[in-house]
Formats: structure tokens, sequence, C-alpha cells
């Protein structure tokens, strides 16, 4: 039973959210090189630094933290909704009645889920982020192929692929539970429903900009 609802989960999560991250990250990576290339022009600095910094500033900074944040409004609200309607139409009440542990099966599922998908999408948003710099600035006629490439290959960091990955789990972490959260403690009609699917993806930004900055901290200090 858990096994099913956390494959659900997975499913849900992963495959329901994998356009709007290709999306997204295609286009962060493409407007990072441009920008770049952008600032660099008339510069003295190499241009091949465009490939070097798209590539760190997307594992880095901008593929855990953008797609989590865009999770976070997809996923989130639609966990709060979906346990909230449960609460307010009795259906964890009567879950309760016949014994369900409702917050393991509910709620741990969902978490468990995302740990595991989540980071797969930053994964995949990191990459293609890199790919979007590529179609962006070469064929534009900013950089030419072997000097992105080369700008991939010079100075990398594996450290920073680990940082992105603790970030990856820290905020998939952080999203679930709040939003699960909101949604189980729910109180009152639709109104407060709507109400608890805004605050958990408000509340879910906020953690995750924060921790965000606590990580770098931590793991750069």
């Amino acid at each position: 039973m858990y096994w099913k609802e956390t494959v659900r989960q997975m499913h849900d999560i992963g495959v329901g959210s994998l356009i709007i991250v290709i999306l997204i990250s295609v286009f962060i990576g493409a407007v990072a090189a441009v920008q770049f290339a952008y600032q660099l022009d008339g510069t003295l600095v190499p241009t091949y630094y465009i490939g070097y910094v798209v590539r760190d500033m997307t594992i880095i900074e901008l593929a855990p933290t953008i797609t989590c944040l865009v999770l976070a409004g997809k996923v989130g609200s639609n966990m709060a909704a979906e346990i909230g309607g449960m609460r307010q139409k009795e259906h964890i009440d009567a879950m309760e009645v016949m014994g369900v542990n409702t917050a393991a099966y509910l709620i741990l599922p969902k978490v468990i889920a995302a740990l595991v998908v989540i980071p797969m999408l930053v994964a995949i948003a990191a990459f293609l982020s890199i790919m979007g710099g590529y179609v962006a600035s070469v064929p534009a006629g900013w950089i030419t192929s072997a000097e992105y490439i080369q700008g991939l290959r010079s100075f990398f960091v594996p450290y920073n692929v680990f940082m992105m990955f603790v970030k990856a789990f820290t905020f998939a972490y952080i999203l679930t539970t709040v939003s699960c959260y909101q949604g189980y403690y729910v109180k009152g009609g639709a109104i407060e429903l709507g109400k608890a699917s805004t605050n958990a993806v408000v509340i879910s930004d906020i953690l995750i900009l924060l921790a965000d900055y606590l990580i770098a901290i931590l793991l750069t200090g």
C-alpha cells in the first residue's frame, strides 16, 4: 500500500513537473549565457569564460534553487490542496477511525517520493541549462562551439555538484513537509483551503531561500 502510493507520488512529482522544469532550465541557461556574453563584450576576459560561468552558476545556484522554487508552487500547492480537501471532507477522520496512521500514509510517501525525484529533476535542469547556454550563445556568434566546451571543462570543481545535491535534498524536504503540514491541519471551508495552499507556497519559498543562504555559508565557508 505504501509502495504503490510512493510510486504514484513519484510519477506525479517527476513526470508531472518535467515539462515546466525543461522549459525553465533551458531559458535560464540561455539568458545567463547571453547576459554574460553582453557583459564581456569589449573586455579583456576570454570568451570561453561564458561556458565556465554558465556551468558554475547553473550547478551551484540556478538549477537547485529556481527548480525547487517553481516546484514549491506547482507540487507544494497541489499537496496542500489534496490533503486539505481530505481533511475537510472528513476522509482523514474516517481513516483514523479504521486504525490507519494517516500521517504516515498521506505524508511519508510524498516526502520519500520528493527526496528521490526532485534531485533527479535538478540534475536534468542543470544539464539542460548548460545546453540552453550553448544554444543561445554559439549559433548567435557570441562564442564558438570549441570555446564554449573549453569553458565547460575549465576549472571544474566536483564539490560543486555535491553542493547542488545537498541543496536539492534539503529543498525537496522543505517544500513537501511544509505543504503537507499546511494541508493536514487546515480548518474551515474553501477559503481556508485556498489560504493553506497559498501559505504552503509562500512559506516554502521563504524557507528554501533561507536554507539556500545557510547551505552556501556552511559548505563554502
